[in-house]
C-alpha cells in the first residue's frame, strides 16, 4: 500500500496509470455523546480501511493500492445542537468532486470512497455517480459498517463504542447512566422496511445518541472491528475484479 501523503508524486502517478485503486476514508468531526470523541467517525473509518489494507497482498494478485489522507470533516447538521463542524450537502458534493477529478487528472481511472459517517451516504454515493458519468472510470462507495450482513450501527451507543474500545480505547472516557427516550427516534427505528423518516428536532430530543453505550465492551468491539474490516478487504477484492477492464480504459487525458 501505498500512502499519498507519503510518497514522491512519479511514484503516485506512476501507481494510478498502473491501475492502482485510489482509496478515500470520509469522516465527520460531531457529538458523539459524552464518553467518545468528535472525531469518532473519522477514527473508525480510517481503522477498518488500515486494518483492511493490511490483509490484502499485491504481490499475492490483491489489487494495489494508494491510501489518501482522510476527509475529516462531513454532513453534520443535524449535530449542530450539540457540536459539529460540519459541511453543507452541496459543500460536501463539491469537495468530493473536486477531489475526484484531481485524481483522474493525476493518472486514476479506479477510486474507492469509504464512508465512516451516515449522514455523508447519500452524498458519497451520488460523488461517485455523477463522476462516473463525466469521467471514463470506475469508482465505487460504501459505508464500512453497511458492508456485507452490517446493520444500522446506532449512534455513540453500543456499536461505536464497542469499536472504539478495540480501535482506540484511550480515548473513550466513561459512560454515563443512559436513559431510553419513551418515543424512540424515527430516523433510527421507522416504522415501516425501507422507510426513510425524518422529523424536526429528534436527535436532540434523544440527546444526540440511540441506544445505551454501557452494553459496549471491548471483545465485542474486537469481533465487530473484525467482520468489518474482513467485509471492506473483501468488498475491494470484488471492486478490483470488477472493474480490472478498465486499467487502461480510455484515453488518459493529458494536463
Amino acid at each position: 500500500m501505498l500512502r499519498l501523503d507519503r510518497q514522491p508524486w512519479r511514484e503516485v502517478r506512476a501507481a494510478g496509470e498502473r491501475g492502482a485503486i485510489a482509496l478515500l476514508p470520509v469522516g465527520s468531526q460531531e457529538q458523539h455523546a459524552a464518553h467518545l470523541p468528535m472525531g469518532t467517525d473519522t477514527l473508525l473509518a480510517e481503522a477498518v480501511v488500515d486494518a483492511a489494507l493490511a490483509r490484502l497482498a499485491p504481490a499475492g494478485g490483491d489489487p494495489e493500492l494508494v491510501r489518501l489522507p482522510a476527509l475529516p470533516f462531513g454532513h453534520s447538521p443535524h449535530h449542530l445542537f450539540a457540536a459539529a463542524v460540519s459541511l453543507s450537502a452541496a459543500t460536501l458534493q463539491a469537495v468530493l468532486a473536486d477531489v475526484l477529478d484531481s485524481l483522474v487528472r493525476s493518472g486514476f481511472r479506479r477510486v474507492l470512497l469509504v464512508n465512516g459517517h451516515g449522514g455523508n451516504d447519500e452524498i458519497v454515493r451520488l460523488a461517485v455517480k455523477r463522476c462516473a458519468l463525466e469521467r471514463d472510470v470506475a469508482l465505487g462507495a460504501c459505508s464500512y459498517w453497511a458492508l456485507g450482513d452490517g446493520g444500522s450501527p446506532g449512534h455513540a451507543g453500543r456499536f461505536e463504542t464497542s469499536l472504539m474500545l478495540a480501535a482506540h480505547p484511550d480515548l473513550v472516557a466513561p459512560v454515563p447512566p443512559w436513559r431510553a427516550p419513551a418515543e424512540p427516534p424515527l430516523f433510527h427505528r421507522p416504522p415501516a422496511p425501507g422507510l426513510l423518516v425524518e422529523r424536526h428536532g429528534e436527535w436532540e430530543r434523544v440527546g444526540g445518541t440511540t441506544d445505551d453505550a454501557r452494553a459496549a465492551d471491548a471483545e465485542t468491539g474486537r469481533e465487530l472491528f473484525d467482520a468489518r474490516v474482513e467485509a471492506l478487504a473483501g468488498a475491494i477484492r470484488a471492486f478490483a475484479a470488477a472493474t480490472d477492464r478498465s486499467h487502461g480504459g480510455g484515453t488518459r487525458e493529458d494536463h
